[in-house]
């Protein structure tokens, strides 16, 4: 994991030339009335839930079901487990926010939120290739797959993802963190994101956006290529099996991954692939909402109910 320093309070500077010091920004969320509020606080402490419930029978199915230490089932755990810490990396901190008066964050909480969020998110975009790798090894490679893709290998590409992942983005997050910070401090947002961050920023900083946009596209498309050829050569290779039963398994397999693939990638792209300056602040909640919050509670749903296998041993483990 990648080390990251708090950093000092937030400099703010007035138009008066004179600076004071804060000791945090203000998120605004999703300003409505009290009642608003509370029933926000109510749906999302349910969605919140239902994704640790969801996630975690994914891990404790594979972890006891010993037909699914398999590569395939690990690595879907290990994503489960991704997972978990991906959606608690800001909805409690969401939820806190719509019992707060004063919606007020810590500056060094802020850039924390900042970091693990999209450290957290870089894992899952080399989980998800990972994960095309393996469906890639099994289905095109099936004689050579036990001998390829061995526990070890398998350990080795988690470690690796963890590893890319938190190392992915500090740099920009610290060099972020040490500017200054003029007017305002209200973000827009539920989260600490880089663009309302940046918009608060004394001076524009083209180099930082130029070299946040270039980190951002070689992240999400060296994974995607990677997936895309893939299952390229998955799909050429299952139109070519003889058996109708075995493309429909194999179908059954990667359909899955390929539409969790599809709901996280096509909304990160159009956040941060596109020029910030053209979404409204309720579009970009939206869509940061999406893939936040939307995929970590839909995805244990996609793979039980696409794969057999898991859908037995769920119901094995919840005693269905």
């Amino acid at each position: 994991m990648g080390s990251f320093t708090a950093p000092r309070p937030m400099k703010v500077s007035s138009t008066t030339n004179t600076s004071s010091t804060i000791s945090g920004f203000i998120l605004l969320g999703f300003p409505c009335s009290r009642e608003g509020q509370l029933l926000l606080f109510g749906l999302f402490s349910v969605l919140y839930l239902l994704t640790l419930m969801g996630n975690g029978s994914i891990i404790c199915a594979v972890r006891w079901d010993q037909r699914l230490h398999t590569p395939m089932y690990i690595l879907l755990s290990n994503f489960s487990f991704l997972e978990i810490w991906y959606v608690t990396s800001t909805v409690p901190n969401m939820l806190a926010n719509f019992l707060s008066d004063t919606k007020v964050i810590s500056f060094s909480g802020c850039f924390l939120q900042f970091y693990f969020f999209f450290s957290l998110g870089s894992t899952e975009c080399f989980f998800l290739a990972i994960m095309a790798f393996d469906r890639y090894l099994a289905i095109c490679r099936p004689l050579h797959y036990p001998t390829i893709m061995t526990g070890r290998l398998c350990a080795s590409l988690v470690v690796s993802c963890w590893v890319l992942g938190f190392l992915w983005f500090p740099v920009p997050i610290i060099v972020i963190s040490q500017m200054s910070f003029c007017g305002s401090r209200i973000i827009d947002h539920f989260l600490c994101d880089p663009s309302p961050l940046l918009a608060l920023t004394c001076a524009r900083a083209p180099v930082m956006e130029f070299f946040w946009m270039i980190l951002s596209s070689l992240l999400l498309f060296i994974p995607f290529f990677c997936i895309m050829g893939s299952y390229t050569l998955v799909l050429r290779a299952v139109l070519r099996a003889p058996s109708a039963a075995g493309r429909r398994k194999a179908f059954s397999t990667c359909g899955s991954h390929l539409a969790v693939v599809s709901l996280f990638y096509g909304s990160v792209m159009v956040m941060y692939l596109s020029p910030t300056s053209e979404h409204e602040s309720g579009m970009q909640k939206m869509v940061t909402l999406f893939y936040s919050v939307g995929t970590p509670l839909i995805n244990p749903v996609i793979y039980s109910l696409r794969n057999k296998d898991m859908k037995c041993a769920l119901q094995k483990f919840l005693g269905i």
